[in-house]
């Protein structure tokens, strides 16, 4: 076999198109992995419209993570052998049957964890996993969690009632707020609340806040946060960029903690492969439930995207390649 079928973005702001290409070749300390699931995330949209934090130049294959099964290995590559299952976190081409994935970013899976799972469970967990060890939160402190019913913001409610935290979730309906409070939330804003500061004072204000929105909600937390407390920027779902008032974060002693986690990739990936290790650990002793709300077949990739882009979207989307 020499092709594959891949869905390749052809112009920035473009749609993916459902290509066949050619099969990529594992090279020295690389392994060939086939696809059985790949995750969904927001970023995969940014991306495709050129917005993403770093930019592809098409065309190009979009999806951040993957999990599957070695088909094989690079020339000279010592490795886990073909047939393993595992998953990796990749910086694009995971929407596709194989990827060329380094061995060093490969995490063994337990025979037990569905690939669907594994797939979908790195970003998400992962980001925030390690943002809210970043942002050294504490046992008994307040966490504000904005966009809560989401991929990544249930995760780090989930997380953050496991480190004991008292959990505050911003949701959209009664049906998110069920899914949020399932996942370890202690109290629920609706996030469309005209006075969110308000509303977070009313329970006592905030110790450290995990957002994925941005825009003016950024602000309105912080101003409900006690002094020492920390801001987390993950995002800016709500399509606008927070200006932050340093003089708040100077008389109140407030921290800024800006967290991209694929930017680790770059920098410090053995941080993200240790990370997701001691989450699978967790996931092997129960501590942890990822929410894979649907399974979407290799061809409806354009159906997940737009349930994202809309915010339909409750948990984690994940394509399965058979």
């Amino acid at each position: 076999m020499s092709e594959m079928k891949a869905w390749q973005i052809n112009a920035l702001g473009e749609e993916p198109a459902l290509v066949r290409v050619a099969l990529p070749r594992p090279g020295p300390g690389e392994a060939l992995v086939r696809i059985h699931a790949a995750g969904l995330n927001f970023a995969d949209l940014l991306m495709a419209q050129g917005r993403y934090q770093v930019r592809a130049e098409p065309p190009f294959t979009a999806g951040l993570e993957l999990a599957g099964t070695i088909a094989g290995l690079g020339p000279g590559t010592e490795g886990p052998p073909p047939g393993t299952r595992v998953a990796a976190h990749v910086s694009g081409g995971a929407f596709a049957e194989y990827a060329v994935v380094p061995v060093a970013r490969l995490l063994v899976l337990p025979e037990e964890m569905p690939f669907a799972t594994a797939a979908g469970f790195q970003i998400a967990f992962g980001t925030s996993h390690l943002a809210l060890r970043k942002a050294a939160l504490a046992p008994g402190e307040t966490l504000f969690v904005t966009g809560a019913a989401g991929g990544v913001g249930l995760t780090a409610v989930e997380i953050g009632h496991l480190m004991g935290a008292r959990v505050i979730a911003s949701v959209r309906g009664p049906e998110k707020a069920e899914i949020a409070r399932a996942a370890g939330a202690d109290e629920i804003i609706d996030s469309d609340t005209p006075d969110l500061k308000g509303a977070l004072r009313a329970l006592g204000g905030v110790d450290v806040t995990y957002d994925t929105v941005g825009g003016p909600g950024f602000d309105a937390a912080m101003r409900a946060t006690r002094p020492g407390g920390r801001m987390l920027a993950i995002g800016f779902a709500g399509g606008e960029v927070p200006q932050v008032p340093l003089n708040q974060l100077l008389v109140r002693n407030i921290t800024v903690i800006g967290l991209w986690w694929g930017g680790y990739l770059s920098f410090a990936p053995d941080q993200l492969t240790d990370s997701l290790a001691e989450l699978i650990a967790w996931w092997q002793t129960g501590r942890i439930r990822p929410l894979i709300s649907e399974e979407l077949p290799f061809g409806r990739l354009p159906d997940g995207l737009e349930a994202i882009r809309s915010r339909r979207a409750t948990g984690k989307l994940v394509l399965t390649c058979a």
